[in-house]
């Protein structure tokens, strides 16, 4: 049965991807919005929903190690994996707006999180912990960080607009009606959360079957399996030719992963490290200084297929850590 439920998730997960996907691309176009700033916004804080779900419900029952260790493991999945597998089916574009704005602020995102779990380290008390005043911070940074992205990438986009109308006349293209884009917009989101829930419960239950020890399951399956939908609309998006959605969608959903859900997480009761290590936390800043990186190396501003294939390896190096 519980086969038979992982493989019905999986259809899910594809399926709202596709709708999830084509949904979000016939709203950039009706309302004229950047892709990129789809996938950040709608697409990635969509995805995110899992996340937010167990982190939130985890903080609120006083499970901290779990509140923290999903939105770890997802953001080491999100790059390593996700952009990984991307990175093999095509190269991954970086646009100037990536490199000198997004991600950047990942970057800094991830070391905010790791000087917020460092309390010891740098004598600000006796227990590694993002208390409610942190997680307040966290929020509002989230609110600034968003609204400059959006405003600045308009900007661009305005820019470029005015570029193509002086060198062509741009063809009037049919969009879909409004009400069917919500419609698969919001379909192919609850296809993805039920069937990364499916997929999720049935895998744990099959690992636990297998006598996997639980903190290696909620740090690889759970992080994972509510990753999942960022795994499934991402690879959808790029095969579809939105490199820009794709890529937003990993930005986008680890800077919600760490401002926004931690950052509510910890609103609502304070979060303590407990199992999760510095290895972990350090293993969240290298895949965004990583894929920083790639900005400027093998082929320039892309994410390449090479780079692709580092990013797997380092994934499976990780896992294998874990599993040691």
């Amino acid at each position: 049965m519980d086969i038979f439920l992982l493989i019905l998730g999986l259809a899910l997960i594809l399926g709202g991807a596709n709708f999830l996907t084509d949904g979000s691309a016939a709203l950039a176009q009706r309302f004229r919005v950047p892709e990129f700033i789809v996938g950040l916004t709608i697409v990635a804080v969509g995805t995110s929903t899992p996340e937010l779900v167990v982190s939130v419900l985890s903080a609120a029952a006083g499970n901290s190690d779990v509140a923290i260790g999903n939105i770890v493991g997802s953001n080491i999945f999100n790059v390593f994996l996700i952009l990984g597998v991307c990175a093999l089916i095509a190269p991954l574009p970086l646009t100037g707006g990536n490199i000198r704005r997004d991600l950047p602020f990942l970057t800094a995102v991830s070391v905010l999180l790791l000087l917020l779990t460092s309390d010891r380290l740098l004598g600000l008390g006796e227990v590694d912990a993002i208390g409610r005043i942190d997680g307040i911070v966290m929020l509002l940074l989230y609110i600034a960080l968003i609204r400059y992205t959006i405003r600045a990438e308009r900007r661009t986009a305005a820019q470029a607009t005015q570029t193509t109308q002086t060198t062509q006349t741009e063809k009037p293209q049919r969009s879909r009606s409004l009400w069917l884009i919500v419609v698969m917009i919001a379909g192919g989101l609850a296809g993805l959360i039920f069937g990364g829930e499916l997929f999720l419960d049935s895998a744990t239950a099959i690992a636990r079957a297998l006598g996997v020890s639980e903190s290696v399951i909620a740090i690889t399956l759970v992080a994972g399996g509510t990753s999942l939908p960022e795994l499934a609309s991402s690879v959808v998006s790029l095969l579809k030719g939105k490199s820009e959605m794709a890529l937003g969608n990993v930005i986008g959903s680890n800077i919600a992963n760490i401002l926004l859900i931690l950052g509510l997480s910890a609103t609502i009761h304070p979060l303590t490290l407990g199992g999760i290590t510095r290895i972990d936390l350090l293993t969240v800043l290298l895949s965004s200084v990583l894929l920083f990186v790639t900005a400027f190396t093998f082929r320039r501003k892309a994410v390449d297929r090479w780079e692709g294939a580092i990013f797997l390896v380092i994934y499976a190096l990780y896992i294998g850590y874990l599993v040691r």
